[in-house]
């Protein structure tokens, strides 16, 4: 990929703080990197491209663990290395349009009229203003009343799947292909997730470094496999992140080595820790990669995103 200077394997990206965050100062080998980047003019390397289109579904049915912040902040991360990526907020809050930067107010074309109204994709993607390279279908209120009007329609566990089969078939036929795909599920295991499952290859799981992190994990996998064997063979668990890390606490410790042991090569090597600046982004309307680059949350989704693009999405629980 060649940026604006020529340059191969770059893409340049504004950066929208001057100096090393407050949140970085007293972390040598993190607030090394933000200098760095800036040293380099806000310049990313271009990373290598995914053979085909990555579908992963970001899910845990336990709220408060981070799944918003992950899908949105993965995905910021892979769009300024160079990647071509779709969110789909499928979580009636709305909270990945929020972080996006997208309009989602009632009467705004959403994917609950993709999923009700047969509409398709292409008419709801919208750009995400601060992201080049990366598009979102956005989720309103309507969204809240979809798991009951769901339950009466045809095939109503794949309408999900059918209408983004067929924008990434129609963005690879121009030669536009899409290399990662995000969906955001509510924390539930209802009719909207399982259009999600059905519609993905692969599942993102963040799990936070507290004590109740496993809480629940059981019902989410066991869902994954009834999924698997019904409706979508191709579905497995393939990433693990850890979330809301305490260095500073024996919890967090004893919570990731517990998680390590159990799905071995599945964790991501970054954990993500607590951050007053992942809490801040939202409500501004932005990723953290673009709030604040140079905080510890940015710098460890980039590096959790650097790991997940270095991956082909076939990891399964058993491998090393």
């Amino acid at each position: 990929m060649t940026d604006s200077t020529g340059s191969p394997g770059e893409v340049a990206y504004p950066l929208t703080v001057a100096g090393v965050s407050r949140e970085t100062s007293g972390d040598p080998p993190i607030a090394a990197a933000a200098a760095a980047a800036r040293l380099t003019g806000g310049r990313v390397e271009a990373w290598p491209r995914p053979t085909r289109t990555r579908v992963l579904t970001v899910a845990n049915q336990k709220g408060g663990v981070g799944k918003t912040t992950t899908a949105v902040n993965l995905a910021a991360a892979l769009s300024r290395h160079g990647q071509r990526v779709l969110v789909v907020d499928l979580d009636p809050q709305g909270n990945a349009s929020t972080a996006l930067g997208l309009e989602h107010h009632a009467g705004v074309a959403s994917v609950y009229d993709v999923l009700i109204e047969g509409r398709p994709l292409a008419d709801v993607v919208r750009p995400s203003p601060d992201l080049p390279g990366l598009v979102a279908v956005p989720a309103t209120i309507d969204l809240a009343g979809a798991e009951i009007e769901l339950v009466s329609l045809v095939a109503r566990e794949s309408r999900l799947e059918r209408a983004l089969s067929r924008y990434l078939a129609d963005q690879d036929a121009v030669g536009d292909r899409v290399d990662f795909v995000l969906i955001d599920c509510p924390p539930s295991l209802g009719l909207l997730t399982v259009n999600a499952f059905v519609a993905a290859r692969e599942v993102c799981i963040p799990i936070q470094c507290e004590y109740y992190a496993l809480e629940g994990l059981g019902q989410l996998l066991r869902s994954v496999e009834l999924i698997q064997a019904h409706l979508n063979p191709e579905l497995h668990v393939s990433t693990i992140v850890l979330t809301m890390h305490d260095a500073r606490t024996r919890l967090a410790a004893q919570v990731a080595d517990e998680v390590r042991r159990h799905f071995g090569a599945l964790v991501l090597r970054t954990a993500v820790p607590r951050s007053v600046r992942l809490s801040e982004a939202p409500s501004y309307g932005q990723t953290v990669l673009t709030y604040d680059p140079g905080s510890s949350g940015s710098l460890s989704y980039v590096e959790a995103a650097r790991e997940l693009a270095g991956r082909t999405g076939e990891e399964r629980e058993g491998t090393s």
